[in-house]
């Protein structure tokens, strides 16, 4: 049976929050019987843009994350409701808002923090992937249709289709200890959960200093090479999709007519090594 499927592209989010607003748009003094009770004007981000800044000026790259309701296939807040919260045959996990009621209890049932208490109507909300617009034929949320980036878009396929869309797209989901089996998938996640190691590599002569294009910089872990990459025209080098408070690293920089020059690095966080100079 086909089901719904939310995939977000990190690498595409520049944080516009049209997403967030077209949410608000769709919801608040928005009643949907059935599905949800009118979301608050203020408090409530039912997708959630999470930001990150990783590396050192002026090596430093920003990402961020929208951040959801998962919609898991094992929902730990399903099992905390007493049978106000089921996942329907599409996937999609929803919140009957007669049966919530009174249930506040149920916002720390959701390890993603995904869910949002309404005092003024006493119910735990959440996002409902817009299913009141789906039943009426809608192909994708509202929050799909706002991004202008591509950085949202939306599967209806089969387990076995989104199985194959994960292999060839690398898509991986939010914290995998979690064993809750999200319908929420992300492409380049590791812009936001793994580390970078950068620098910039130039020359000193006769007191010029110039940066060093196409200069040769691998990466190494105790003497197994790791990964190559080529300096810009600015000199600069970045390797990306380290994990973090993964220890030592040996830097090797090449180029025709220098000497090696050899970096070693220690990663906890994202480090830029600042210049290198070869003679």
């Amino acid at each position: 049976m086909k089901k719904w499927h939310l995939i977000i592209d990190v690498e595409k989010c520049v944080d516009c929050n049209n997403c967030f607003l077209s949410c608000k748009d769709e919801h608040v003094d928005n009643d949907w019987p059935g599905y949800t009770r009118p979301q608050p004007r203020h408090g409530h981000r039912w997708i959630n843009i999470m930001r990150k800044e990783r590396g050192q000026y002026p090596l430093i790259d920003v990402a961020y994350r929208p951040t959801t309701c998962m919609h898991c296939e094992d929902a730990p807040c399903i099992k905390a409701s007493r049978g106000s919260i089921a996942k329907r045959p599409d996937g999609v996990v929803s919140i009957d808002p007669n049966k919530a009621k009174g249930q506040k209890e149920l916002v720390k049932a959701c390890p993603y923090q995904a869910i949002w208490w309404n005092e003024e109507h006493d119910v735990p909300q959440k996002c409902s992937f817009c299913a009141h617009l789906l039943d009426q034929g809608w192909k994708k949320p509202r929050c799909v249709q706002a991004c202008p980036t591509g950085a949202l878009k939306v599967e209806y396929v089969e387990d076995a289709e989104m199985s194959r869309i994960c292999q060839a797209d690398n898509l991986e989901v939010l914290q995998p200890e979690y064993n809750t089996r999200p319908s929420v998938y992300y492409k380049n996640l590791y812009r936001f959960t793994k580390c970078f190691i950068a620098g910039s590599v130039a020359v000193n002569s006769s007191g010029v200093v110039d940066c060093v294009e196409g200069a040769k910089v691998t990466l190494f872990r105790d003497e197994k090479k790791l990964s190559e990459v080529l300096t810009d025209n600015f000199g600069d080098f970045k390797i990306d999709n380290l994990p973090e408070n993964s220890g030592p690293y040996t830097i090797e920089i090449e180029m025709l007519g220098f000497e090696k020059a050899t970096a070693t690095v220690e990663i906890t966080t994202s480090q830029n090594i600042g210049t290198v100079y070869l003679g």
